[in-house]
C-alpha cells in the first residue's frame, strides 16, 4: 500500500514538473517570437547592425581559429543599381511582387527539382530568406520553419515590399565575411553597387545560393539564365 501510495506521488510530481517546463518553454517562445516581431517593426527605420548570420560566421571563425573580415555597409535602395535588384529578384523570387510571403508554386516546384536532384535554388521567398538571416542563421530545424513561418507575415505587414528588397539586399551573405549590396560590388567589381551594369548583376545574384563556394566569373551558365529570365519579366 505505502509502495503504491509513493508511486502516485513520484507520478504526481514529474507530471507537474512536465507541465510547469511546458508553461515556462510556450512563455519563453511566446517572449522571443514577440521580440522577433518588435525587432521587425523597428527594422522598418533603423538598419539592423548585425544578423543571425553574421554572427554565426564569427563564431565558426572564432571555434576553428580562422581569420575574419567582416564587410558591411548599409546602403539606400536608391544606391543599388536597378539591374541588381531586378537580378535578384529574377533569380531568388520571380513572384516576389505578386505573393504576400510564400510562394506555394515555387516550393512545389522546388521539391519537385530536389526529388529528380536538378534544383538550381529553393523554394523560399526573399521575405523567407530575410526573416531567416535575421533571425536563425543558416541552420535547419523544424522548430526554426515554424518560427519563421509565422514571422513572415508580420514582414511583409509591418516591412512592406520596398523596405523587404533594401534589407534583404543589404544583409544578405554574398562571400567570405561579405554582406550586402555595396559590400560585395567592391568586393568582386571595385565599384559601388549603383554602378554595376546588366551583366555584372546577374553574375552577383547567380552566387547567392551558395555563396561561399560560388565566384561571379564562373557563373556564365545561370547567368545567363538570369539574364533571360530578366527580360521575360520585362526589364
Amino acid at each position: 500500500m505505502t509502495q503504491t501510495a509513493d508511486t502516485r506521488a513520484k507520478t504526481r510530481i514529474r507530471t507537474r514538473f512536465f507541465r510547469s517546463f511546458v508553461r515556462w518553454f510556450l512563455l519563453g517562445a511566446a517572449l522571443l517570437w514577440s521580440l522577433a516581431a518588435l525587432m521587425l517593426v523597428a527594422a522598418g527605420w533603423i538598419a539592423p547592425p548585425t544578423t543571425a548570420v553574421h554572427m554565426e560566421r564569427r563564431w565558426q571563425a572564432w571555434v576553428h581559429n580562422t581569420p575574419y573580415h567582416e564587410r558591411y555597409n548599409f546602403v539606400p535602395l536608391s544606391q543599388i543599381s536597378l539591374d541588381l535588384q531586378h537580378a535578384v529578384i529574377a533569380a531568388e523570387d520571380a513572384r516576389f511582387y505578386q505573393h504576400h510571403g510564400f510562394d506555394w508554386h515555387a516550393m512545389q516546384i522546388a521539391a519537385e527539382e530536389d526529388m529528380e536532384g536538378g534544383r538550381i535554388r529553393g523554394g523560399s521567398t526573399l521575405t523567407q530568406q530575410l526573416v531567416k538571416n535575421l533571425f536563425f542563421g543558416t541552420g535547419r530545424s523544424i522548430l526554426r520553419k515554424g518560427a519563421e513561418f509565422t514571422l513572415v507575415p508580420v514582414a511583409e505587414l509591418v516591412l512592406g515590399k520596398r523596405r523587404i528588397l533594401e534589407l534583404y539586399l543589404n544583409v544578405v551573405e554574398w562571400g567570405p565575411g561579405v554582406y550586402g549590396a555595396e559590400p560585395a560590388c567592391r568586393y568582386y567589381y571595385r565599384t559601388s553597387a549603383g554602378n554595376l551594369d546588366r551583366e555584372q548583376s546577374a553574375r552577383l545574384a547567380a552566387i547567392l545560393p551558395l555563396p561561399l563556394k560560388r565566384r561571379p566569373e564562373r557563373m556564365n551558365h545561370y547567368s545567363a539564365l538570369i539574364l533571360e529570365r530578366m527580360g521575360q519579366m520585362g526589364w
